[in-house]
């Protein structure tokens, strides 16, 4: 039974508020996310900074782009093409929302798509981007193999999730989620791991810092 008040992400829930307040907020923002968590924001926005190093013409995948927390990675005039992916269309309106606000609207594309079935050609970006969104995905496994099919040989596919293995002190967190409606079934990092290396990505690291873990992998370059 879902929590009342809270809301799935097909509806507007309540955390689609909270997370990006946090996030904006560092001192009482950063603070609660560390009870809540036991992780440290400074590294999600250490991840979303890998956007920033791109060079003009670089394509970037940001799925589920929720109300638009990486784009605070992106800088204004960089040149790259950024889509913002989401399966909800009141996510991709505030995307949109936070890309003006930040200065990065003419660089960004908002799209509604499934992630366990991406509209887009294979190989088709240079950086793909989930921050705190794969355990929001009711296949994970799948989720990752198409984050994994769209990236060209040789970019990166990185972001943050809460998973299954970090132990008691967050299974509260994961079975609240799990009620609201805005936690999928999650899996272990161990998994994660391996599903990365199965859908072709190399040099795979995941870092679990409290309730949530870190990757970032790079597709395997073709040998012709």
């Amino acid at each position: 039974m879902r929590l009342p008040g809270l809301g799935g992400w097909h509806e507007d829930p309540l955390w689609s508020y909270v997370y990006p307040w946090l996030v904006e907020h560092d001192r009482v923002g950063g603070a609660a996310w560390r009870a809540g968590t036991g992780s440290d924001l400074a590294l999600l926005r250490a991840t979303a900074d890998e956007i920033g190093t791109l060079p003009r013409g670089a394509r970037v995948l940001d799925v589920p782009t929720g109300s638009g927390v990486a784009l605070r990675g992106l800088r204004p005039g960089q040149g790259i093409d950024y889509v913002a992916a989401d399966i909800s269309p009141t996510m991709l309106g505030r995307a949109r929302a936070a890309a003006t606000r930040l200065g990065v609207s003419d660089q960004v594309t908002t799209v509604p798509a499934d992630v366990g079935a991406l509209p887009f050609a294979d190989a088709s970006f240079d950086l793909v981007i989930s921050l705190t969104g794969l355990h929001c995905f009711p296949d994970p496994r799948r989720a990752i193999a198409e984050m994994a099919r769209v990236l060209a040989p040789g970019a990166s596919l990185t972001g943050s999730s809460l998973f299954t293995d970090t132990g008691p002190r967050y299974e509260l967190l994961r079975r609240v989620g799990t009620r609201a409606g805005i936690l999928g079934p999650m899996c272990t990092s161990t998994e994660a791991v391996t599903w990365l290396r199965e859908s072709g990505c190399r040099d795979v690291d995941l870092t679990l810092h409290g309730g949530i873990g870190y990757f970032h992998a790079t597709k395997q370059e073709d040998r012709g």
